[in-house]
This record gives C-alpha cells, structure tokens and sequence, in this order.
C-alpha cells in the first residue's frame, strides 16, 4: 500500500494546491483525516484478485514521477520535502506504483457498468431542461494598440491618436476591418482580421465585456482603454440564449450520467470489499 507520507503529500496538492508545511493546522488535520482513510480503502483494493492481475507499464510508473517532481520549481526543493515527508526515491515508486494499481482495478470496476440509453439520457434532459441553455454569444472582431511609454510610438498620447485614426477609417468604411485589423492591430488575433470568435460572458476583460455585449450587431465600439491599451470591437453577429435541443445536449448528459454511474458503481464495489477479503481470508466462499 502507499506510504501515508506519500497519500499526504499527494492530499495537500490535491486539495490545497501547497505543500504540507505550507498547511494551517485544520487543513494538516484535513488531509491526515482523509489520507487514513484513503489508506484503509487502497489496502482492500490492492488484496482484491483484480490488483493481483493488474501489470503497469514502467513508463507510467515514470509519468507518475514526474508529473510529482513538476509540482517544484526545483530539484533541490522537490528532495527537501520528499526528505521532510520521510520518503526515499524507493518508497516514492512503491507507492506510485500502488497509486496506480488501484487507479486501474477502479477503472475495471467502473467499466463493468452498463452503458447510458439513449432513452436514459431523454428522460434526464426532460427532467432538467433549465441545465441545458446555451448562453447568449457574440461573433466579435478586435483591434488593439497597445501602450507603452518606452516604445517609440505607443506612447499613450499617440496610441490614442493611432486608435481614433482606425475608428474614423471603419466609420467611413464599415467593412474594411479585417484589413484595419491586419495593418494596425496589435493582438495576435490581426492575422485572423481580429477574429475573436465567438464569445460568452466572462471571456474577456470587464471593460471589453460591457463594450462588446452592449453592442447592436454589425456595429462598432467606441474606444475601449483597458490594461493591454486601447481597443475597439465589432460585433459580427449575436446568437441569444436559448434552450438546447436534446441532440445538441445528449453528449454532455450522457458524459454526466456515465461518470454518476461508474461512481456508484466503484463506491458499492468498494463497500463490499471488507467483507469479501475476509471471506478470502478464512476460506469462505462467495
């Protein structure tokens, strides 16, 4: 089984995103909580017949080394908590290894599952038609100079002058913003005529978000000054929000009651382990 060092020190990543020293007292006391449990459920797995048969490639063993030593900026900083945590290069590829065999028998155990109907899958989206809305979106295009005081040029003032001489171009001719896009705009999206694509609420800056969705189709911003400079935006077309049909929400629901059912399934696996081992254990069958 995994080391409890190691179920620790996966734990704090996991749910915290540092590492255990960087921990307040509650979650320390969180995680150590959670890893004696995680190792209790890991024991009764790795007894099972179906950890006994699992084989793991060496080069997932080693992407599982890695992707650890990725969480430090440095050699010297992943080995002094390694050797905080009382873990030695060996013990770490043990309990990789353990990992990894339960991450397997899971995904036996889930497998087994039967697959979502379609009929399944229609009923859900009957049930709950207000989850299933698409968000209004708009095609936008976007130009921008940016500003910057040590390059010749971008200075505010002449941003701002470079800016307003677009604006005027586009007022006098509507259509030609790809091409203004192309010569003046600054942002990478110039090779594509300043195509953003199409965009929802809470892709963008604040101030080019209330600029961009107060927009009428076809028609073009006002300057916009945000961190990156000064911008403007047209509004290619707007999609408004509506409900989806069900074609067009089939995959994300039976996506979800997929990953419902294999979850039940592996929680009721895993609470009849201990009395499954036991019966192993003292020669009882089934």
């Amino acid at each position: 089984m995994s080391e409890p060092a190691y179920l620790a020190l996966n734990l704090a990543a996991q749910l915290y995103g540092r590492p255990l020293e960087a921990l307040a007292a509650d979650e320390l006391k969180r995680v150590e909580s959670v890893a004696a449990r995680q190792r209790e459920i890991e024991t009764l797995i790795l007894a099972t017949p179906e950890a006994v048969g699992v084989t793991l490639p060496e080069a997932s063993i080693d992407a599982g080394l890695a992707e650890i030593r990725g969480r430090y900026d440095s050699d010297a900083a992943y080995r002094v908590e390694l050797q905080r945590a009382g873990l030695d290069p060996a013990a770490l590829r043990q309990a990789v290894m353990h990992e990894l065999v339960v991450e397997a028998v899971l995904e036996q155990v889930a497998a087994r599952c039967a697959p979502v109907s379609e009929t399944e899958a229609e009923i859900f989206w009957l049930m709950h038609r207000e989850r299933f809305r698409r968000p209004e979106t708009r095609v936008l295009r976007h130009i921008l100079v940016t500003i910057n005081e040590c390059l010749p040029g971008n200075e505010r003032r002449f941003a701002r002058t470079r800016i307003d001489a677009v604006r005027a171009r586009l007022l006098a001719e509507p259509h030609g913003f790809a091409e203004q896009a192309a010569r003046h705009s600054e942002c990478p999206t110039a090779m594509n005529g300043g195509l953003l694509g199409s965009v929802r609420r809470g892709r963008l800056y604040p101030e080019l978000e209330a600029a961009a969705f107060a927009l009428a189709e076809t028609e073009l911003s006002a300057v916009v000054e945000s961190e990156l400079g000064f911008h403007l935006i047209l509004c290619d077309a707007i999609e408004p929000e509506r409900q989806l049909r069900f074609c067009e929400a089939e995959a994300s629901i039976r996506a979800l009651l997929e990953r419902e059912r294999r979850s039940a399934c592996q929680k009721s696996w895993i609470k009849a382990l201990p009395r499954q081992v036991l019966a192993r254990v003292s020669g009882v069958s089934g």
